[in-house]
């Protein structure tokens, strides 16, 4: 606004400079092409920044997104976990249950069968297990990645924040 004020004195000293001599013409024409010089570097300074702007928002929705599907995978991985936990503990309670009625069992054909179960559901313990152990790992995966990309998120709206503070910023301020 400033400038344009500026162009508009300038101008209108030009109407004035008429009656004078040819160096006053000369000066206030150099003074103009300056500072239309001056505002064509300042709308491609804003031009840019509204550029890398639209760019930064571009790269905010999709990080965006990226960040959602990380935590869906990271409560995915927990719900697992979760499962796996409550079918490890009703198989170990299934361990027990057979091991005390094997121990109360008279009948020797009875405690065969029993035994066999028990040795059954011991090894599927063993798999609920080892399972447990790679969701477990899974779900620190999931959280270190969602924990990977919020930084990302959080980099990009700094980088946004940092580029807002400068739109309003007079060119002359950023050639500092």
């Amino acid at each position: 606004m400033r400038r344009a004020g500026l162009l508009t004195l300038a101008l209108l000293g030009t109407s004035a400079a008429f009656g004078q001599g040819a160096p006053s013409d000369q000066q206030t024409l150099q003074a103009i092409l300056t500072e239309v010089r001056s505002l064509r570097q300042d709308l491609r300074v804003s031009q840019a920044r509204a550029e890398n702007l639209q760019v930064l928002l571009v790269r905010l929705q999709l990080q965006q997104g990226v960040v959602a599907r990380s935590g869906e995978s990271l409560d995915n991985a927990r719900a697992r976990l979760i499962e796996i936990r409550t079918r490890k503990t009703e198989v170990a309670a299934e361990v027990k249950r057979l091991e005390d009625a094997l121990g109360a069992e008279q009948n020797l054909q009875q405690q065969k069968v029993l035994q066999d179960r028990v040795s059954r559901t011991k090894s599927e313990l063993e798999v609920t297990a080892e399972e447990e152990q790679q969701r477990t790992t899974a779900e620190i995966q999931a959280a270190q990645l969602l924990r990977s990309e919020q930084d990302k998120l959080a980099a990009i709206e700094t980088q946004m924040d940092d580029l807002m503070r400068t739109l309003g910023a007079p060119s002359e301020q950023l050639r500092r």
